[in-house]
């Protein structure tokens, strides 16, 4: 039996005729163009991935997947993943208050809010906190950030010799601090955790540990904003008043994070 008019047949060859329109294939000059790399577009689609999947999906193929690209391709503008981190950890760094505070206000208040700003966004990013103890930042928004704490302990009366290895412990004390409390939010069982710490404490045996059972609960009194910030004020004070140990010729040091 014929097949129906216009119905094709399988593995029938079809005649064409001048009435059927010849479609021309598409030209891969005619397809848009696939927007040029940079390496201040790379990092803002890092910045993007992360917020959307977590600093542990921004690998060099991942980010080249996004870009659609490969990842050769990303090595001319970020060197490794490590760099990539650090860079996004800059662009981050951008949102940190560093404007300068109110005459009234006092050098060390200034200090303080900016380590809690700083603090801020690294407790929302907990895995780039631990980046950040590892890597090197070098961009221009963690140089700003440093420059400000210094200029800040100068204005303080810091000697400078204390202000350069300062910084460093400033930094380092948020860091963790913003590490500590960013990584218990992603732990589900982190209220009894911290139950458990403040019943041992409240029992503790007064003949074993007596300075602990005379302390009792004043040794986790206090919001995080308030230890936070006398943390903080300990540490400048620490800072102006211990010297630095004369320098030894060729050690470098571990320097800034």
């Amino acid at each position: 039996m014929p097949p129906p008019d216009g119905e094709l047949v399988r593995n029938e060859h079809v005649r064409y005729d001048d009435s059927m329109p010849i479609i021309a294939p598409r030209s891969r000059r005619e397809r848009p163009a696939k927007p040029s790399l940079s390496r201040d577009g790379i990092i803002e689609t890092a910045v993007a991935l992360m917020r959307e999947e977590g600093l542990e999906r921004v690998t060099m193929r991942r980010l080249a997947a996004a870009l659609d690209t490969g990842p050769s391709s990303l090595y001319v503008y970020v060197r490794n993943t490590a760099e990539l981190h650090a860079a996004v950890l800059d662009e981050l760094l951008g949102s940190v208050g560093l404007k300068a505070g109110v005459t009234s206000e006092g050098w060390d208040n200034v200090v303080v809010r900016v380590l809690g700003s700083y603090t801020g966004i690294l407790i929302e990013h907990p895995a780039l906190a631990r980046s950040a103890l590892v890597t090197r930042p070098s961009g221009p928004n963690y140089l700003a950030l440093v420059e400000r704490l210094l200029s800040l302990l100068r204005e303080g009366g810091v000697a400078d010799p204390q202000s350069a290895w300062g910084v460093d412990l400033l930094l380092l004390f948020a860091t963790s601090i913003a590490l500590e409390h960013g990584t218990r939010g992603l732990t589900l069982d982190d209220g009894e955790d911290e139950e458990a710490l403040a019943e041992a404490l409240r029992q503790a045996d007064a003949t074993g540990y007596p300075t602990i059972a005379a302390l009792g609960d004043d040794l986790l009194s206090g919001t995080p904003e308030a230890r936070f910030e006398w943390h903080v004020r300990v540490l400048l004070a620490g800072i102006a008043l211990t010297a630095r140990p004369a320098r030894e010729a060729g050690n470098a040091g571990p320097g800034l994070p």
